[in-house]
């Protein structure tokens, strides 16, 4: 694992913000951190730079103790936060040059990797200064600095927010890329962002995790699952289909049932011809993170 946060909480005066937080981070993933905005996500991540102490528990980045005020684990991290700030006279480029001299990045070393990273964010053919840039622009800069000396972590916090959807397509594909050389936890409240690229995710909600796994195990909750509307109110479908086994509910005017397997769903439509149901409609419930979030927090 690359982080290890164990039992912790952190307080502002009497207001907990965060509560019994536990994540553990693998290496070369994307871990996805959602939740409303408000609910902790920008303090957790901060607490994890060393920013702000903690009441209680502990913060391991790359096996090295986080801890405030002093932050050796910092150099295992490349941070973008929600909105970065940038020299605006220097041209990208400039920027980055300037970046790799402030770390001690080697001479030989600065030129070649200052152009994988331009090339990797979109920006290797744009000269003109950072003032010109639009918010995509910069976020994606921003990602080139934070990646600049091969973090093992790259922490981003709402890197798409305020983006049209060509800019945050833009950026889940870099963090997707940049997967290959670290592990990317990066915050966000556009759950369909969070379910397109990553490989874990957790959600913060009033200061707790509600839960956290492999979004493949979170979606699997829903993919069995199919819904259907009858010419009659759904709730006089399902008091005729009473006597069978499947396990139904109602949502609005749909049934929803749980079908595992195509025996299961051969099973159930002889049933619905045995009752004279008539379908008006019959599709797979879609997975969709959204929906499992709602289904948590009913």
């Amino acid at each position: 694992m690359v982080v290890r946060i164990e039992n912790v909480t952190k307080r502002f005066g009497n207001r907990t913000v965060l509560r019994d937080i536990d994540l553990h981070i693998p290496s070369h993933s994307i871990y996805g951190f959602v939740g409303a905005n408000g609910a902790g996500k920008t303090t957790l991540m901060k607490c994890m730079l060393g920013l702000l102490p903690l009441n209680q528990g502990t913060i391991t980045v790359a096996g090295e103790r986080v801890t405030f005020g002093e932050t050796p684990s910092n150099q295992y991290i490349g941070y973008l936060p929600d909105v970065p700030e940038f020299y605006p006279f220097y041209t990208a480029q400039q920027y980055l040059e300037l970046c790799a001299v402030i770390t001690g990045m080697p001479r030989k070393e600065q030129k070649p990797r200052i152009d994988e990273l331009l090339t990797l964010v979109g920006l290797a053919d744009t000269s003109s200064s950072i003032s010109t840039y639009s918010r995509g622009m910069k976020q994606r800069l921003g990602i080139a600095q934070a990646l600049l000396n091969r973090p093992k972590l790259l922490i981003c916090d709402e890197p798409t927010s305020a983006l049209d959807p060509a800019g945050r397509a833009q950026i889940l594909s870099i963090l997707q890329k940049a997967k290959e050389e670290t592990t990317v936890f990066f915050s966000t409240h556009i759950l369909s962002d969070a379910e397109q690229i990553c490989d874990h995710v957790a959600m913060l909600h009033e200061g707790k995790i509600i839960f956290q796994d492999d979004l493949r195990t979170l979606q699997q909750q829903f993919q069995d699952q199919f819904i259907y509307r009858f010419t009659i109110p759904v709730q006089q479908a399902k008091n005729r289909l009473q006597h069978t086994a499947f396990q139904m509910e109602c949502s609005d005017d749909e049934l929803i049932v749980y079908l595992p397997n195509d025996t299961q769903r051969l099973a159930f439509m002889t049933e619905l011809t045995k009752n004279a149901l008539i379908m008006e409609s019959m599709h797979p419930q879609a997975s969709q993170l959204e929906q499992l979030v709602l289904e948590v927090l009913r």
